[in-house]
């Protein structure tokens, strides 16, 4: 990812792990909001909504977007990919198991996770590890993941023990017939700010096809600049806790709204910001279903 990058994320998280670290320009940040859970969870027992809530949590979808790539190689066309993020695991123990049945089986090429795999921004990771000991095996084909806002970088070596190849600022082939298809990957571009998405093109010829793995879709002029033909993100769980229409309150994410769920388009980049898996704060969900995401790739006629 960079020598400079990498020391300044790890000096972040030693003063997250203190308790010191915060910017002004973070004082809203959701995760900053935690202690605000058991306030919302009572509100939601008052208000009888609770148990509604978790039902929803559980209602995991599996939402399949098709995406037409002009640069696509022929040999890709129709390949799949399976999209998770925002897992959250170690909010809900009984939530991992939710997600892995809802993945297993899934018939796809390859597998990508966007990020924010534990709820804890400091502390030992050793419970949302724990949890992805137990889903990543049901992956239904090999996993290309980076990691988000809430993770430490000490969870990638375990994500890399799972046999997932975590993409920190570079990128990767995948062959098929004689063809190639380039996948990268950057670091968050949310909090830690350190993401390089020249360093991550390094090496990808001017004409072929890429696709973007970011927590977040924040970096989306970057990304398009670039030259990728596709980005995938996370990170706002689609609101979470949305209005009647899908409304989103918070999508704590400073990039347009209509990239807040779903597919988008910013000039020649095609995207798409998953609702997410998971949730953040408080298990409850409402007017915004959690999905694992199935990209079918299709060459342009």
């Amino acid at each position: 990812m960079g020598e400079e990058l990498l020391q300044r994320r790890l000096a972040m998280e030693g003063e997250q792990d203190a308790h010191h670290y915060r910017r002004a320009s973070d004082a809203f940040r959701l995760e900053h909001l935690a202690s605000a859970g058991p306030l919302i969870r009572a509100v939601l027992t008052l208000t009888g909504l609770r148990a509604r809530g978790r039902r929803n949590m559980a209602d995991i979808r599996v939402r399949r977007n098709e995406v037409v790539l002009a640069s696509l190689p022929a040999a890709f066309d129709g390949f799949t990919l399976l999209h998770a993020s925002d897992l959250h695991l170690d909010l809900s123990a009984a939530h991992a198991s939710v997600l892995a049945q809802r993945v297993r089986g899934l018939a796809c090429d390859a597998c990508v996770l966007t990020g924010d795999y534990r709820f804890a921004v400091s502390g030992p990771g050793g419970a949302a590890l724990a949890a992805l000991r137990a889903f990543v095996p049901v992956l239904p084909a090999p996993a290309y993941a980076v990691l988000g806002n809430h993770d430490g970088i000490a969870l990638a070596p375990g994500l890399e023990a799972l046999g997932v190849r975590v993409l920190m600022n570079e990128n990767v082939a995948l062959e098929r017939g004689g063809e190639r298809l380039h996948l990268a990957g950057i670091d968050d571009a949310h909090y830690f700010r350190t993401h390089d998405i020249a360093r991550a093109a390094q090496g990808i010829p001017p004409d072929g096809c890429a696709i973007l793995l970011s927590h977040t879709p924040q970096p989306y002029r970057e990304a398009e600049e670039g030259g990728f033909a596709l980005m995938l993100s996370g990170h706002t769980h689609g609101g979470q806790i949305c209005l009647p229409g899908g409304i989103p309150i918070l999508t704590d994410c400073p990039a347009p709204r209509a990239l807040a769920r779903g597919p988008w388009r910013h000039g020649g980049l095609a995207g798409y910001t998953s609702a997410g898996c998971g949730c953040s704060i408080v298990d409850a969900r409402f007017h915004c279903p959690p999905e694992v995401t199935l990209h079918t790739l299709r060459r342009a006629r």
